[in-house]
């Protein structure tokens, strides 16, 4: 698909995109796009983040000369730098994220094998040595990372420098390597953190899914409404950290072997209601290909005639849990066990089968499951409800990994577990 979004537009949605999710602050971090006659767009020196407009956006043309009214970032000297050893690139993203500063800070690199899909997006990082903020040798540090084939460079006590073929997967590996870099941190309070074997991620790039595509049927308004309120909650999701991009499904049941999904390999955020993909029994709609998660849900459906949503999430703090052999205990408050229960730990694998078996983890009575190595499972009677859940169970994740720098957790007791069972109707 043709990007049509002019490099102006694209660097100023981007960065506001990044300075929302406090991945940079007012004063930090760059982005450009490298056309292909050797145009160079990028943010402005010295402009408020926060408030950037498509007119701060710089152009340096290939001659040297520069069109706008600002300066170039002063961080330009990398941006040419990198262009110029690696061509195959034509955006970069340069913000300095809490995480990957804490990695940068102590010499590290966080592993992208914590997750399939980090690992695919993302490759293994290297490191670039520090160097004086705008020289030339901190340019030549890190493109010669770069020119070794790497697509993100963790740059020592500064940040981090990610390319891609374009901005917009320069950003969404910039924020998957930001999400394993936060599960890491979080997951290290909770115990040893547990990586994947070649064969472990080679089980997930193996998985796929054939449906048989067909002209569906017109849309109803209830239709029309599933699709609103799906892509309404996929937006909120990723603007509370619950998704990020490049990860996770949503669906909402349509009928009693038929539900909408959200598709694959598409920027959850700026999903339309035409995205989605509607799947009826073995056949989809034509247009985008349904998630690679969409037989799992199906399964879910086919076993679970009560449950009307379900979303596949990596929020940070639940998603630690997964990457450590830590029981996630939701007994903590009543909200917590009343959304929650006892919430399911699913083996490294089981949602990449084919044969259902992932439905058998999850139900009614057990609506949240943990994917080892793979975030979260969620069931609702509805999209809000499913959202809803989801929320719960992060707020709890993060609680329980924050009491641990407190003392010693205090779990509610039987009785009063019974008595929740009782006056809910939760038994």
């Amino acid at each position: 698909m043709r990007n049509l979004t002019h490099p102006r537009d694209e660097i100023m949605q981007t960065m506001e995109r990044i300075y929302r999710y406090r991945m940079t602050t007012t004063s930090g971090g760059n982005l450009s796009i490298r056309e292909s006659n050797g145009d160079t767009w990028i943010s402005p020196a010295r402009i408020d983040k926060g408030n950037l407009t498509r007119n701060d956006i710089v152009c340096v043309r290939s001659d040297g000369t520069v069109d706008g009214a600002h300066r170039p970032s002063s961080e330009f000297p990398f941006h040419r730098a990198i262009y110029e050893r690696r061509p195959d690139l034509r955006g970069i993203v340069h913000a300095h994220p809490v995480a990957l500063v804490a990695f940068s800070i102590c010499r590290a690199l966080p592993n992208t094998r914590l997750f399939h899909q980090a690992h695919f997006v993302c490759g293994e990082a290297a490191f670039a040595p520090y160097a004086l903020p705008g020289s030339e040798k901190l340019a030549s540090h890190i493109a010669d990372a770069f020119s070794s084939g790497v697509n993100c460079v963790i740059l020592e006590n500064h940040g981090v420098v990610v390319g891609g073929e374009s901005l917009s997967q320069a950003y969404q590996r910039f924020e998957a390597l930001e999400f394993a870099a936060k599960t890491i941190v979080k997951a290290k309070l909770l115990g040893e953190v547990r990586y994947l074997s070649d064969d472990q991620l080679s089980i997930a790039e193996r998985r796929r899914v054939a449906f048989d595509i067909v002209e569906g049927p017109a849309a109803t308004s209830y239709e029309c409404e599933l699709r609103r309120q799906l892509c309404e909650f996929v937006r909120r999701g990723c603007r509370q950290r619950l998704l990020i991009s490049t990860e996770g499904s949503f669906s909402a049941r349509l009928g009693q072997d038929s539900f909408l999904i959200t598709p694959s390999q598409r920027d959850r955020f700026t999903l339309d209601v035409g995205d989605l993909v509607r799947v009826d029994g073995n056949t989809c709609s034509e247009g985008a290909s349904p998630s690679r998660a969409a037989l799992a849900h199906q399964a879910i459906y086919r076993r679970h005639p009560g449950v009307q949503a379900i979303v596949f999430a990596h929020p940070v703090n639940a998603t630690a849990f997964s990457v450590t052999s830590t029981t996630l205990d939701a007994r903590t408050i009543p909200e917590s066990y009343i959304f929650l229960r006892d919430v399911q730990r699913v083996p490294y694998g089981i949602q990449y089968q084919n044969d259902g078996q992932i439905a058998e983890f999850v139900s009614s009575k057990s609506p949240a499951a943990l994917l080892e190595n793979d975030g979260v499972l969620v069931l609702g009677t509805s999209i809000l409800d499913a959202f809803d859940r989801l929320e719960v169970l992060e707020t709890t994740s993060e609680a329980l990994i924050n009491s641990r720098l407190v003392g010693a957790i205090t779990p509610m007791n039987d009785t009063v577990i019974a008595e929740l069972n009782q006056a809910f109707g939760l038994s």
